[in-house]
């Protein structure tokens, strides 16, 4: 008896048998590190580590990850807020709050969040950040929309 399943990596949507061989076309981070042309495989250095794990902790939503509900810092949570000086501070309290939590291989150097001039629905985030490890100081830099 043959077993049809969809092939979740096929563009064209056909139908193929389980018991049959097909090899997907690699998905890429963050499932797998795809080798370059040399055949060798490339990760983030420490500071493209940290980049990454401090995007994904703004970028996600409490709760959202089952077994971890606390993580992240929420930033989509204000999408919906107005922008005042309340809502910045909350802002900024928050990544400070998750940063500090979740990504142990950095201290916080500075969290400034500011509207931005012409655009009153825009706040801008610069978030200024040093890795333990090597002492490098590096800056990441982000604008939301809010309500107007």
């Amino acid at each position: 008896m043959a077993v049809i399943c969809e092939d979740l990596y096929s563009i064209s949507g056909e139908k193929i048998m389980a018991n049959e061989k097909h090899y997907p076309e690699f998905i890429g981070w963050p499932l797998l590190s795809v080798p370059d042309e040399f055949g060798q495989l490339n990760y983030p250095d420490l500071e493209q580590s940290v980049r990454q794990s401090i995007e994904i902790i703004l970028r996600t939503k409490p709760n959202e990850q089952l077994m971890r509900p606390r993580f992240g810092g929420g930033l989509e949570n204000y999408l919906q807020e107005q922008n005042t000086l309340t809502t910045r501070q909350q802002i900024k309290e928050s990544i400070i709050e998750s940063l500090e939590r979740w990504e142990k291989r950095i201290r916080i150097n500075l969290v400034e969040v500011w509207p931005v001039v012409n655009a009153p629905t825009q706040v801008r985030i610069e978030i200024a950040y040093r890795i333990i490890a090597s002492g490098a100081t590096k800056n990441i830099g982000l604008s939301m929309e809010l309500e107007a």
